[in-house]
């Protein structure tokens, strides 16, 4: 199924400011159609005035653990972005121009969430799975698996890596297609629920959307607390990236207050820890975690640029919404997964009892909704990427960060 403007047939304000056109609907339980598509490809109707061609397509995956799994791609006629409803609304990948975003993880295809144990080797089945652009992990929980001795109840005490949502597949997932504004924009959005019987009832609804011609999309997500008593919610956005933007002398740019090593293996790394090396074998990952300083809008941003420093990707995203900010570095041999993550978040990924004696688990009451935001973008001449690499230098009102040389509370256990 797919979506093209038409040139010459411009559709107007006057006809409607936003298509809705839905992709799928959940059928009832216990009724084996898995779904229909209610639109046609070739509407002449269909097109964004002032845009550049851009294109909506709709796929389901074939063969192997990638069966059944659906694909949004979005073209905006310069940038593409794979969107996994099945996944959780996760981003799978995005291209723009000659820069691929995302990595090449050993899980080669996406995988569809039932051939994913996330309790299989002692809680860390969530790695089968892992292979995106950005992941989310959450809701209820994320960061390690392990027991969490202050669960409101036994169903939410054992703790498996990174939570449930990347692993739900979305309902209701609709195309927008919006001409409030020229260029239009174009996107999908879906919802995703976390609920068990005794425990956190929580609905994300998910928006990604990018506009015609530009080389950036946003994910827009809204958890709301459908339960009748207060909950918890962590939410962290596993935004990863490798070749060609990862390589050696690629580096990592951001205004902090503060950066701390997660743990000894990162505190042996701390002088060197907005660097990367190249694959090199016997590699163990290093995480540290960050006190970002945003601007008079509580916006800030994270700069990863390449060796050249001629090409780059941004991650901007709101201080309030999502105050920590983790980099994970993983400088292993490519076959094994040769990546970093830029991951904003609402709480640093520790174990959970240590996030919630540190303040940093939201709690949702009933009917509550929170709000968080993320938009990627690409940078591709080194003008560009100087600019970016000024404004963070006029954040940074000290000459540098407070760089820690051990773990620090109460970023994370001192020991």
């Amino acid at each position: 199924m797919t979506f093209e403007r038409q040139r010459g047939s411009p559709l107007t304000k006057d006809d409607f400011a936003m298509h809705l056109i839905a992709l799928y609907e959940q059928t009832d339980m216990g009724d084996s159609d898995a779904g229909t598509v209610v639109a046609e490809s070739g509407s002449s109707d269909i097109s964004l005035a002032g845009s550049d061609p851009w294109r909506v397509s709709s796929r389901r995956l074939a063969g192997g653990v990638s069966e059944g799994v659906h694909v949004v791609e979005l073209d905006n006629g310069h940038m593409s972005v794979s969107v996994l409803p099945t996944r959780g609304m996760g981003v799978w990948r995005a291209n723009c121009e000659d820069i691929r975003l995302g990595w090449d993880s050993p899980v080669g295809r996406p995988v569809h969430p039932q051939y994913v144990n996330a309790a299989a080797r002692n809680g860390l089945g969530w790695l089968d799975g892992f292979n995106e652009l950005i992941a989310r992990c959450g809701l209820a929980f994320n960061g390690p698996p392990g027991i969490d001795d202050g669960a409101k109840s036994p169903v939410e005490s054992q703790l498996t890596l990174h939570g449930r949502i990347a692993n739900i597949p979305a309902h209701s997932v609709e195309v927008l297609l919006d001409d409030s504004s020229e260029p239009g924009t174009i996107g999908v959005r879906g919802v995703v629920e976390e609920a068990t019987l005794f425990g956190p009832r929580l609905r994300m609804t998910s928006t990604i959307t990018t506009r015609c011609g530009s080389n950036s999309f946003t994910v827009s997500d809204e958890i709301t607390n459908l339960g009748a008593s207060s909950t918890e919610l962590q939410l962290l956005y596993h935004t990863n990236i490798g070749p060609p933007l990862l390589g050696p002398r690629a580096s990592v740019h951001c205004a902090a207050n503060t950066v701390v090593p997660r743990d000894a293996r990162a505190a042996e790394g701390i002088d060197t820890f907005s660097t990367y090396l190249g694959p090199t074998p016997g590699y163990a990952e290093q995480v540290y975690f960050f006190d970002l300083i945003p601007d008079a809008q509580n916006e800030t941003f994270v700069l990863l640029k390449d060796a050249d420093g001629e090409r780059g990707v941004t991650l901007h995203f709101d201080r309030d919404q999502l105050p920590c900010f983790t980099l994970w570095k993983c400088t292993q041999p490519e076959a094994d997964g040769y990546v970093t993550g830029l991951e904003p978040a609402t709480n640093y990924p520790n174990f959970k009892w240590f996030e919630r004696e540190q303040g940093r688990v939201v709690s949702l009451d009933p009917g509550e909704t929170y709000h968080a935001e993320i938009r990627l973008q690409v940078q591709t001449s080194m003008k560009g990427i100087t600019a970016l690499q000024e404004r963070i230098s006029a954040l940074q009102i000290r000459s540098g960060p407070d760089v820690r040389r051990q773990p620090t509370l109460p970023y994370c256990p001192a020991n």
